[in-house]
């Protein structure tokens, strides 16, 4: 692989990490506001996103890179005040990451492309389970209309392309703040 290919799959990595230490972040919000019936979903969940976080931190060392630390804190995209708020964000974290991992796919070849794809098909199975809906193109059809990972999303609060929000909440104190 060219060193340009290599920058690409490690920038891509390092997205993905930040997406996942947001949506972690994310999770414990979710975990605090939603109701008993959905709150093991929500510890999986959870769980899922600290394993991922982890193998790409891992994977990002591996390629020579310094893993992209965690925020203190993120600001979410929406205020969540109940269950449904909670539900409406785990939905839009998963879609997120789902979109984060759609970019790590087109930036990784064999056994990386693999692990990526079965991410990025995890995250859309739980935002189908949380939003009740699903789209034909997962991490492809919710990033309509925003950044493709290498820029900042305006659009909804979050920054897709520093390594920081992807997941659906920004850094707090970032320009990026919740709607």
């Amino acid at each position: 692989m060219s060193d340009d290919g290599e920058k690409t799959e490690l920038a891509a990595f390092q997205a993905a990490l930040a997406a996942e230490h947001a949506a972690v972040y994310g999770y414990g919000v979710v975990g605090g506001r939603v109701d008993d019936r959905r709150r093991s979903e929500a510890k999986a969940a959870y769980d899922a996103h600290r394993a991922r976080r982890d193998a790409l931190a891992r994977e990002v060392r591996d390629l020579g890179g310094r893993p992209v630390a965690a925020s203190a804190a993120y600001a979410l995209p929406f205020a969540v005040h109940d269950p449904a708020d909670a539900v409406r964000l785990a939905a839009r974290l998963e879609q997120r990451v789902a979109g984060v991992y759609a970019d790590l796919v087109r930036s990784t070849t064999g056994a990386r492309r693999a692990s990526a794809a079965g991410a990025l098909r995890e995250a859309a199975v739980r935002a189908v389970a949380w939003s009740g809906q699903s789209v034909a193109f997962p991490g492809l059809a919710e990033r309509a209309g925003e950044g493709t990972g290498t820029g900042t999303d305006t659009g909804t609060g979050t920054d897709t392309g520093t390594g920081t929000g992807a997941a659906g909440a920004a850094p707090s104190g970032s320009a990026a703040t919740a709607r």
